[in-house]
């Protein structure tokens, strides 16, 4: 697991570490954003079917996302 830096009251983060916590939080948005909306999608609590059909579910629902 990829975790950033945490800065103390004593202290701060340098220019190095906020350089990559931004790094990290650009390519993490993303994916953040995904478990988001699959989060606000309930008919996907209530699948219990074959995995690649719930594939397939979850990939026309991202294009109806998108459009």
């Amino acid at each position: 697991m990829i975790t950033g830096y945490k800065a103390a009251r004593n202290r701060p983060l340098t220019r190095g570490q906020r350089l990559y916590g931004n790094a990290l939080a650009a390519v993490s948005a993303p994916v953040e954003h995904g478990f988001a909306h699959l989060k606000n999608w309930r008919v996907l609590g209530k699948v219990r079917a074959d995995p690649a059909w719930v594939t397939a579910l979850v990939k026309a629902l991202l294009v109806f996302t998108n459009r």
